[in-house]
């Protein structure tokens, strides 16, 4: 998802916004190709930010009446697979920013959609919503986290399938995760509503490490209350 086009060029925020927005998917809402594909000893990314007005003056939706700055923007920006960038770049005349906006729109709705993005009657439904992302999530961390033997040895085979599983699983889980606590916060205590803020900053510090362009060497821990949070009438 590299970008060197100076003052058009986004930064650390912009990229991770964008990458939660997406959830994971090309972000035209008739693609439905992942940005990290886990093939099965790789994790192949494929995400790639393209500029809706072009960075350059003379690139495709050019637009010489707005600032670098304004290029660079998260409005100015959108997250897609190497195939939709291509394709809206080489035949701009028929991808108008019109259009590509409208797809950024679109495709925010499909994911609020997809994660269960919906208020629910109670706490036990809304943990319901939740649950099988926590569980998968645990299963995955149980199995290949940073605390299993590997932990010494960054570069073996489980300390790559770790990486993997991370950006192809639990990055989206946990961005399904926070969209459904949001959506029911007036179902949480106070206690609760502390626990969803420092899951957020977690959320926040693993996207900067394994996402963020070489950035974040530390995250913070996942926090224990998320693991009954909803839980009980």
């Amino acid at each position: 998802m590299s970008c060197s086009r100076g003052p058009a060029n986004p930064n650390r925020h912009t990229t991770l916004r964008l990458f939660a927005d997406s959830g994971g998917y090309c972000q035209n809402p008739k693609c439905s190709n992942r940005l990290f594909v886990d093939t099965g000893t790789e994790n192949v990314h494929v995400a790639e930010m393209a500029h809706i007005i072009a960075a350059s003056d003379s690139g495709p939706r050019a637009d010489a009446k707005v600032s670098a700055v304004d290029r660079g923007s998260y409005d100015n920006l959108i997250l897609l697979c190497a195939n939709c960038h291509t394709t809206i770049d080489k035949a701009a005349k028929d991808f108008p920013d019109v259009v590509v906006r409208d797809w950024k729109r679109k495709h925010v709705d499909r994911i609020a959609s997809l994660f269960g993005a919906m208020e629910y009657a109670d706490r036990v439904s809304a943990r319901g919503a939740i649950e099988p992302a926590l569980a998968e999530n645990r299963a995955v961390f149980d199995q290949y986290g940073p605390n299993n033997d590997y932990r010494a040895d960054p570069e073996s085979e489980l300390a790559k399938v770790w990486q993997r599983k991370m950006r192809a699983i639990i990055l989206p889980n946990n961005r399904k995760v926070l969209t459904v606590l949001d959506a029911n916060s007036r179902h949480l205590t106070g206690d609760e509503r502390k626990t969803l803020e420092a899951f957020r900053q977690h959320i926040d510090d693993l996207e900067a490490k394994h996402i963020g362009e070489g950035t974040g060497d530390v995250a913070s821990q996942f926090p224990a209350g998320m693991n009954t949070i909803l839980s009980g009438a």
